[in-house]
């Protein structure tokens, strides 16, 4: 149900109260209203039974003194009374005069000690028996809602009676009977006009509530367009009088409170801003508790291991986003119904994955303030660690082949000279002499191709960096391994997006990183097959993956492959996966592979879109030593 604005519970305020007030005076009227009738009634239905007794008694005096009747006889004295009411003029014409005249009367009777009728308003109601009616008396002295439902009730009739006697003797008494119908009609208007003027009083009062409602909270919404200028960030006009009355110090608060919510505002705007690029980029999950267990923080990594959008968890409780259908939901909604948190321990959930969780709870000076949850992917780590191992290795052997080759070069140049200065000397050499020549020649030219290589690799290297779309080169690559593929009988496949894929690379060295990849997988199948390059996007990173069908990476080797000199090939080097590893982390980026004995490897290249690549060889030394960690699945 809506809320009711301000101005509408003022408006009811009053009106009710007016409506009260208006229907409170309405009743006392209407009550003394009833009651005065009532009493006029009574006391005009009185004085006609008792002009009815007078003109009764001037009948009987002048008839029975002229009669002589036996006043011992009481059925002769009755039915001589009785002719003589009936036969008085005087009293016939008064009775008729009463119906005629008196407003509320109904009827009136005089009627003998056996209850019927000897005189009536109503002729065809003589020598009848009359039917009991309540005594007006009762009715007048009765209680106002005794009053009012016997006059707005069902019609009724009341009747006033009198006594009459003859020589001390009862003989009879006189009816007037009050009709309610009649005191009804007497009420009406006296009832409209009240009902009138109360309707009139209630407009009056909607109308003047209105009004007053208005005029007392003009300042109310002159304020609330302030405060709707000052939530939006705008500087609200000064067009408000600063007077010292209580709108006016209301005014001053309000600016100045204004004002601090702007700084605050921008404070928490920058944290807010600050705060999501870090959530944003947390590879753990992390989701943050209140003291009722409701999420206020979520990290962008907690989707993929809760399985729901960050939107939907936020503002909600621990219940509404994990329940015991899940090893992780229960494990979280027990340390919660227990208080209990829960030391990093790794978990294995479902579809064999595993993973890190622990729950701490947070407290200050002895009180519950919040939980936190952190969520780590067991396997990332992993391949964390491994990656950072790969890294110092690859650095170690940087370090010492440097040194090595830089120990190894002048000496073998010292050979060379000498060799080829024995040569001329020994101008008359016989035949195995000059072969034991040429084998030391060879071997020291071949020795010297090594430690070459060895310079190479150490070597700094100077990016030449350039925006150029990763499609491109990949289509390069695939035009300069066709050859190889051909003669292996091996079928190229290459998907791409259609949008263009641009990042800040050096074009050559990518080239020449994913070639090694490319010519690996032909040399891995040699019976023929099908090799897949894709190039697609994800996220804010381009994505190449390479494919083949050849005879996969065994499981014992999978963690040396990038190791220099490592190779399996009787002709390898050992120097091209290394050297790839080396370029992929010179751009940022990151290598992983799959591998499935006996159905083929696949390599993921992931290489940042929009340029955040190295661009001195003193940031390739630090990439060198400090490696981005590869991921490996």
């Amino acid at each position: 149900m809506p809320r009711l604005r301000l101005k509408t519970k003022l408006v009811l305020a009053i009106s009710s109260m007016v409506f009260t007030l208006v229907v409170g005076l309405s009743w006392i009227y209407v009550t003394q209203l009833v009651r005065q009738r009532l009493a006029q009634s009574y006391a005009g239905a009185d004085f006609v039974s008792h002009q009815i007794l007078h003109a009764v008694r001037q009948a009987l005096e002048v008839d029975l003194s002229s009669t002589r009747v036996d006043t011992s006889d009481s059925q002769r004295l009755q039915a001589t009374i009785k002719e003589t009411l009936q036969t008085d003029p005087g009293l016939n014409s008064l009775l008729q005069s009463i119906i005629g005249y008196s407003p509320t009367i109904y009827d009136a009777a005089i009627v003998d000690t056996s209850g019927n009728a000897m005189v009536h308003t109503d002729a065809a109601a003589l020598d009848r028996a009359m039917p009991a009616r309540i005594d007006f008396a009762v009715l007048r002295n009765g209680s106002t809602w005794h009053q009012l439902k016997a006059v707005y009730g069902n019609p009724g009739v009341f009747e006033l009676r009198l006594p009459l006697q003859q020589n001390g003797a009862p003989f009879g008494e006189i009816r007037v009977g009050v009709s309610t119908v009649f005191l009804k009609s007497e009420l009406r208007p006296q009832l409209n006009r009240a009902v009138l003027f109360s309707t009139i009083a209630i407009l009056l009062s909607l109308a003047l509530a209105a009004g007053l409602s208005n005029l007392a909270l003009q300042p109310l919404e002159v304020i609330g367009r302030r405060l709707d200028l000052m939530t939006a960030g705008a500087e609200p006009p000064p067009d408000l009088p600063k007077g010292t009355d209580e709108f006016g110090q209301v005014t001053i608060k309000v600016d100045r409170l204004g004002r601090q919510i702007r700084d605050v505002k921008e404070v928490f705007s920058a944290l807010k801003e600050n705060l999501d690029q870090i959530m944003g980029t947390l590879q753990d999950g992390l989701i943050l508790f209140t003291r009722d267990s409701r999420i206020v923080l979520v990290s962008a990594s907690a989707e993929r291991f809760v399985g729901k959008a960050r939107g939907d968890m936020l503002g909600s409780r621990v219940e509404e986003v994990f329940d015991d259908s899940t090893r992780l939901g229960r494990m979280v909604l027990d340390a919660f119904a227990l208080q209990q948190g829960i030391p990093q321990k790794e978990l294995e959930i479902e579809h064999g994955r595993r993973m890190q969780v622990a729950l701490d709870f947070i407290q200050e000076r002895g009180q519950p303030i919040g939980a936190l949850l952190t969520m780590r992917d067991a396997e990332s780590v992993r391949r964390l660690e491994n990656e950072i191992e790969l890294s110092r290795r690859l650095a170690a052997i940087g370090r010492l082949t440097s040194g090595v080759a830089h120990e190894v070069k002048n000496p073998i140049n010292a050979i060379v000279l000498h060799v080829e200065v024995l040569k001329e000397k020994l101008s008359q050499m016989d035949g195995p002499t000059q072969r034991h020549l040429e084998v030391i020649s060879s071997e020291i030219r071949r020795l010297d191709r090594v430690v070459q290589t060895l310079v190479d690799f150490t070597r700094p290297v100077e990016l030449r960096l350039a925006y150029i779309d990763l499609r491109r080169i990949v289509e390069e690559v695939i035009v300069l391994s066709a050859p190889d593929a051909e003669r292996q009988n091996i079928r190229l496949r290459h998907e791409s997006i259609d949008e263009p894929l641009m990042a800040m690379v050096d074009a050559d060295l990518i080239k020449q990183a994913l070639l090694n990849v490319v010519l690996n997988g032909v040399q891995a199948m040699p019976d023929g097959g099908e090799l897949w390059v894709r190039t697609f996007r994800e996220s804010a990173a381009g994505i190449i993956e390479v494919q083949d069908q050849g005879v996969g990476i065994p499981e014992e080797i999978r963690d040396k492959i990038f190791n220099l000199y490592f190779t399996t090939k009787k002709a390898g080097s050992g120097i091209g996966l290394a050297m790839t590893y080396r370029v992929v982390q010179l751009h940022n980026g990151a290598l992983e592979f799959t591998s499935d004995a006996g159905k083929g490897t696949t390599f993921h290249f992931e290489l940042p879109l929009g340029g955040a690549a190295i661009e001195s060889p003193a940031q390739e030394v630090a990439q060198v030593n400090q490696a981005s960690p590869a991921r490996q699945s």
